[in-house]
């Protein structure tokens, strides 16, 4: 298992992906693969944003990544499967694992959260996005790349929809991308995230790392769906979740992929202090990996 970190967290913290990483002492990123097929480049050294629908761009992307010796551990998706125009949501996705493949990149996040999710059935949110996972499966039945749902939001941070929706496909290309945090912000009490990252880390084929810390008093209850976030929100040494015992339980279950810094803490710093915070989170990395 190794470190790495969201484009949106390093970038928070440095000018570029490369200056980035250089001080965290990381060398892999996972990079939002966005809805017209572009990223972000790794250095200054070329444009803004990267198209990847074409060879040029992957080209480009992977000189970038060759010359400054870093690997992208995976792409991330905000799609909506509830969106009237599915097809779309689709080839999205398709695009985005074409370009993986292209790359050598081994996962493609998928975001459980659907438009409207909390006013359909949980049964026609399941039969959606089955279809929608076996239709992209299907069409890149030749790809090597997985899929990590990640269990964000509502629906996502449900057990039994991630169940239901990986027995309905029954693809072991299909997966959950762990959000370490996510459980337990969506009011699972303390010991039963674990339980839940237990029966779920075969499954687990990428991840996201962050924090929360509760009062002492509302750790083993059932709370409500992110209750005070903002206020409980941490960095990664001081919340409750040890990742230390996450990272066992993923080793146990064989999983050997990235542990993805995904710190939801820095709106409580000072701006000056973000690197500062990112590279504490750093070493708490280092301490558990």
């Amino acid at each position: 298992m190794y470190p790495s970190a969201r484009d949106h967290i390093v970038l928070a913290g440095w000018p570029s992906i490369k200056e980035g990483l250089d001080a965290l002492g990381f060398d892999a990123v996972e990079l939002t693969f966005d809805r017209d097929c572009s990223v972000l480049p790794i250095d200054a050294s070329g444009p803004e944003q990267i198209r990847l629908d074409t060879a040029e761009g992957i080209d480009t992307l992977r000189k970038q990544l060759e010359a400054n010796k870093i690997r992208v551990s995976a792409f991330l998706m905000a799609n909506d499967f509830a969106n009237p125009d599915f097809d779309f949501e689709v080839n999205w996705t398709i695009a985005a694992i074409r370009a993986a493949d292209a790359l050598g990149i081994p996962a493609v996040r998928i975001d459980a959260m659907m438009h409207g999710e909390e006013e359909a059935s949980p049964e026609k949110n399941i039969e959606v996005f089955a279809k929608a996972m076996a239709r992209v499966l299907d069409a890149t039945s030749d790809s090597k790349v997985d899929l990590g749902i990640e269990n964000h939001g509502h629906q996502g941070n449900r057990p039994e929809f991630l169940e239901a929706v990986f027995a309905a496909v029954g693809s072991p290309r299909l997966g959950l991308t762990l959000d370490t945090g996510n459980f337990y912000w969506y009011g699972h009490p303390l010991s039963r995230v674990y339980e839940i990252i237990e029966q779920f880390a075969p499954y687990c084929k990428h991840t996201h790392a962050k924090n929360i810390k509760y009062p002492a008093e509302l750790r083993e209850v059932q709370r409500e769906v992110g209750l005070e976030y903002g206020k409980y929100v941490s960095t990664m040494a001081e919340g409750d979740v040890d990742h230390k015992r996450v990272v066992e339980i993923l080793k146990a279950a064989g999983y050997d992929r990235d542990l993805c810094l995904e710190d939801e803490s820095l709106g409580k710093f000072p701006r000056e202090e973000w690197p500062s915070v990112l590279l504490a989170d750093a070493e708490y990395f280092r301490s558990v990996l």
